[in-house]
């Protein structure tokens, strides 16, 4: 039988729940009962018991079904559809996604369809048409942009942080976090929230507690700032964070705390998310300081919803109570959401623990075992709890795996991540050939073509990138493309060979390996080529199908020629637009062949290159008009078939800067795989950013704009060339909205036309976004910005991006560093291995050294 949510919930409650009293029997009935409502909230849509029938929850409403659900007074958010665009389509599916767990809160989630029937106002003005709709009281609430609900954590985030506008405040300034403090101060505790940005993960898990404790504790949102310096936090850090502001103190005893002008508070130390927050919350309604007066080894284990957290027992005496429970009491603010304190009372009969021992503790995961310890001050008690480096003894296997899923909770790298997660998936690597020292010259010299992945196995994005190499493989030999072997070694086991030592008498062909994963492409009796492309399937296969094509290919008909400029040399090439260049020379004994035959091997994988000669050669001058030797450029973004003529310098290095730049577009546009290839020019970007067009005049208005950069290009004549004038559209490349906020500081509106990566440094000029974007007053701006006259509007980051992994001889290391033999070792290392021996930390207790007994003025226990 199938259980739901709140039902598990309640069953987790009751076999929790011990008939036994506790230190915990103060707790109410109905605060069980709340807790109860509380997790059936917080409880995972995902991962429940059941699953809903497949079936949509994105109710789609008629116009009268609209009016009426309005005028009921029930909470929707709507979205009225006219024109679907691929962006639109996405949204659409997050927004069903959003309508099971918008349901919970009480929100309706729909969409009207306006060609079918139309709802004045929203249905009749496009410009409205990129915007949801939250209704509350029946009528419009707030209008939400699309660009800000694009999936269902941000939808359900920014609806809730609609509805909770009043519950949750969202501040900037230390100044107002001090305002809020004096408000709540003996009337509510505060929860203070910092997320990286709003509509993540975070935010959502911060607004759905929100939901469920807003009525009890005042919420703070905060997304930077000042506010972050106060809390200690350095923002570069990107770690989201929650404190919990202790304002409703109450009690005599607490009012030393109330002295200050700021709340004492506690930072929740897990990562942000639904379930941790509202742990962490039960955890700050936990007693501060338990007195029992029985021993800890008979002191039953916390009950929920505590049951995961460690229990520390301090011991009293009667002749000290009152500061034994100040110790305690100072004790447990610093233990607050690390532990549970309990304090021992010794009078009691039925404490046995020995006298010599004054700290106890229980860890969760140890069961009933309790620990004990003697120690000098409160400070030694919190490493136990602070000290990532756990001291308990065996379980080594249980630890090993916890120490997994703490990484694996600390991974915020999607590849690093997926990798963890697939770690039980084991790779069939049958169809690629493993490389080692011993068979790697026979391997190379055996096969016209070997690509070569060089990779370790403790590098995520080696690990991501040997599967796409797997499927590459498979694709090649399921097309019985032979003359390719695909092969890898794994530099963790053969580090001579990737450090390129050679182990015989013959050399390694390539330089040693720094950056991992690494591709080399081995042809006999040539040195190696690298791959610098996508690391993915799809770039790496058609880079390796345009390897097999001769570089350059001799042509000798006229048939071969048109077949060269019109078809593709492989069927797996097909539907591919590729680059070709033509090298024409008077005979093959020209000395600029060689020239044009080294440039044609370095563009192998990235441009097909033909080779004409004789009279072929001169038939084909004669008709474009060229004298020879000529190189004729074919650009695929060329509509027309007129090539670009090139002249013949005396080095390939040259020949190469000639046709790139010819092959490069007068105006690109930018994407997430050629972007790199782009900075790799050296040249600043003149980058516009164009937003996604909803119909035919969003297009033409569009294409204008890139025409008109266009025209920079040209009036501006050879002072352009140190720009590259490009152009992002951010409906085909949505990376690029994180780029330009990140420019920017923030988005603007678009179009957006910016200046950046200047060789000269790192400052960002914007285009002033009130003046039309036309060729002349672009280029006076740009004139501007070369006499320092206009101010830039912000600065690149200084991020380092070295690789992932460094290159390690491992086996070198392990000769150089021997450790040195127990004859070596001196008398203070012998007595430090014999300590770490030791089953428990035992300090002996402090004693004056003219009394044998301690100083009546001193605590007798801690």
């Amino acid at each position: 039988m199938s259980l739901s949510p709140f039902t598990t919930a309640i069953t987790v409650v009751s076999l929790k729940l011990n008939p036994t009293p506790t230190f915990l029997e103060h707790n109410s009935v109905l605060s069980m009962m709340w807790m109860c409502v509380a997790l059936f909230l917080l409880w995972p849509r995902s991962g429940g018991c059941t699953e809903k029938a497949n079936t949509s929850d994105l109710i789609e409403y008629t116009a009268s079904d609209f009016y009426e659900k309005l005028h009921s007074g029930k909470m929707m958010f709507i979205y009225f559809e006219c024109k679907v665009s691929p962006t639109i389509s996405l949204f659409l599916v997050e927004l069903e996604k959003s309508a099971e767990a918008l349901q919970d809160y009480g929100v309706l989630v729909g969409k009207v369809n306006c060609n079918k029937e139309r709802v004045l106002t929203y249905c009749t003005d496009e410009r409205l048409l990129h915007t949801a709709f939250l209704f509350r009281g029946g009528k419009e609430f707030l209008g939400l942009d699309l660009d800000t609900v694009f999936d269902v954590n941000s939808i359900v985030s920014e609806v809730l942080f609609a509805i909770l506008h009043e519950e949750v405040k969202y501040i900037r300034t230390d100044t107002d976090l001090l305002a809020m403090e004096k408000a709540a101060r003996r009337k509510k505790d505060i929860v203070l929230g910092y997320v990286r940005s709003l509509g993540t993960q975070e935010h959502r898990s911060m607004m759905e507690t929100a939901y469920v404790y807003g009525s009890k504790y005042q919420f703070i949102l905060i997304t930077g700032g000042p506010v972050l310096k106060q809390l200690g936090v350095n923002e570069s850090s990107h770690a989201s964070g929650v404190w919990f502001l202790h304002c409703r103190l109450q009690g005599m005893s607490h009012m030393t705390l109330m002295t200050s002008e700021r709340c004492p508070l506690t930072p929740m130390r897990k990562p942000l998310s639904t379930l941790s927050l509202h742990s962490f919350l039960q955890l700050m309604e936990a007693p501060l300081v338990s007195e029992v007066y029985e021993d800890p080894s008979t002191v039953q284990p916390p009950q929920f919803p505590y049951q995961h957290t460690p229990q520390v027992f301090l011991f009293s005496r009667p002749s000290t109570e009152h500061l034994d429970l100040d110790t305690a009491t100072t004790l447990a603010w610093r233990l607050r959401g690390l532990a549970l304190l309990l304090l021992v009372h010794r009078q009691s009969s039925a404490v046995k623990t020995p006298d010599e021992y004054n700290v106890a503790y229980r860890l969760p995961e140890m069961s009933l075992e309790v620990k004990y310890l003697t120690l000098h001050n409160l400070d030694e008690v919190l490493e136990l709890f602070t000290n990532q480096e756990k001291d308990e003894e065996g379980e080594d296997g249980e630890l090993e795996d916890e120490e997994e899923d703490l990484h694996f909770g600390s991974l915020d790298d999607e590849i690093a991540a997926s990798v963890y997660e697939n770690r039980a998936n084991s790779l069939d690597l049958d169809s690629i050939t493993q490389l080692t020292s011993d068979n790697f010259h026979t391997a190379v010299t055996q096969s016209s073509l070997t690509v070569v992945l060089f990779y370790l196995k403790w590098d995520a994005v080696s690990m991501a990138f040997l599967s796409s190499f797997t499927e590459v493989a498979e694709r090649l030999a399921e097309a019985e493309v032979d003359d390719v072997q695909m092969s890898a070694v794994n530099c963790g086991e053969w580090t001579d060979l990737c450090a390129a030592q050679p182990s015989t008498s013959l050399p390694i062909p390539f330089q040693p390996i720094t950056a991992f994963p690494s591709i080399l492409v081995f042809r006999s009796q040539e040195s190696a080529q690298n791959y610098r492309g996508m690391l993915g399937s799809v770039a790496l296969h058609r880079f390796i199908m345009l390897c097999c094509a001769a570089s350059p290919v001799l042509l000798s008909t006229q048939e071969e020629v048109t077949s060269f400029l019109q078809e593709v040399p492989h069927p797996e090439l097909a539907g591919y637009k590729l680059d070709r260049v033509l090298g024409l020379f008077k005979a093959q004994t020209h000395a600029g062949v060689l020239v044009f035959t080294e440039a044609a091997k370095s563009l192998r994988g990235e441009v097909l290159t033909g080779l004409l000669t004789d009279g072929l050669a001169e038939k084909w001058a004669a008709d474009h008009m060229v004298d020879l030797p000529a190189v004729l450029a074919f650009p695929s973004w060329r509509t027309d078939s007129h090539p670009t003529t090139l002249p013949v310098p005396s080095s390939a290095e040259v020949l190469l800067t000639h046709i790139n730049t010819a092959l490069l577009h007068s105006m690109p546009e930018l994407t997430v795989e050629n972007l790199p290839s782009f900075l790799s020019l050296g040249k600043a970007l003149l980058l516009l950013f164009v937003g996604e067009e909803e119909d035919e005049i969003g297009r033409r208005q569009n294409q204008v704009l890139v025409e008109e950069m266009r025209r920079v290009v040209e009036s501006g004549g050879g002072r352009m060339d140190q720009y590259l004038a490009c152009w992002i559209h951010l409906g085909r490349t949505p990376a690029g909205m994180s780029v330009l906020g990140s420019y920017l500081g923030s988005m603007p509106p678009l179009p957006a036309l910016v200046l950046t990566h200047l060789p000269s440094g790192g400052e960002i000029y914007q285009y002033p976004p009130t003046t039309h974007i036309t060729a002349p007053s672009v280029l006076q701006w740009l004139q501007r910005i070369e006499y320092g006259t206009e101010s830039p509007a912000g600065m690149l980051g200084e991020d380092s991006w070295p690789p992932a992994v460094d290159f390690y001889d491992f086996l070198k290391i392990m000769d150089i560093q021997k450790p040195r033999s127990a004859q070596q070792q001196t008398p203070e290392e012998e007595e430090e291995e014999e300590v770490n021996v030791e089953d428990d930390v035992v300090v002996e207790e402090a004693t004056d050294s003219s009394s044998g007994s301690p100083s009546p003025d001193t605590h007798s226990e801690l």
